[in-house]
């Protein structure tokens, strides 16, 4: 068995041969016109995520197609500053699953549900904007994550959960003008 060794180490005069991110590219993009406009229209547009942005101009700087050579994964990265890595996976993803998915990405197999129903939200609510318990001025998300355990809204539930309900049902604990 051969012990691991450095890239281009010699072991016994052998030169051990590793892949570089400069070898040959396993997948071509070779974008449509269509495609190709499609890209450039992400790249001007404000709307375009950060991940999608780096996609397009991978998939832009990688194209083969209308007569331009193929740039290695090397060239590509250090053009659009990412990893040859991210680079040889956006290719794999054109190459695989097509346009759409190598700049849009997947969706979600499993879309994350909400912890709370719109019942239990809504009583969340009106339990914050209610009077506070005796001795205390205002609700806080403590005090209120304890008492909607104690109505038995929901068997647990945390602060986190309780502020993120109020903040997305325009509630806020103890924010009422006194005026």
């Amino acid at each position: 068995m051969m012990p691991y060794a450095r890239r281009g180490a010699r072991l016994a005069g052998t030169i051990v041969a590793t892949r570089s991110p400069a070898m040959r590219k396993q997948h071509l993009i070779q974008l449509t016109p269509a495609q190709r406009a499609e890209v450039r229209r992400l790249l001007r547009r404000d709307a375009t995520t950060a991940l999608e942005h780096r996609r397009a101009r991978i998939l832009l700087a990688s194209d083969a197609g209308a007569g331009l050579a193929a740039p290695t994964d090397l060239a590509v990265a250090a053009a659009v500053g990412v990893d040859p890595r991210t680079v040889a996976r956006v290719r794999a993803t054109f190459a695989r699953d097509g346009f759409a998915i190598a700049v849009h990405g997947r969706t979600r197999r499993f879309p994350p549900r909400g912890k709370l129903s719109s019942a239990q939200e809504a009583r969340v609510a009106a339990l914050a904007s209610s009077t506070p318990p005796p001795g205390q001025a205002r609700w806080s998300l403590r005090l209120l994550a304890a008492r909607v355990v104690a109505l038995e809204i929901v068997p647990t539930i945390s602060a986190e959960t309780v502020r993120t309900t109020l903040k997305k049902t325009g509630c806020s604990p103890g924010a009422r003008s006194g005026g």
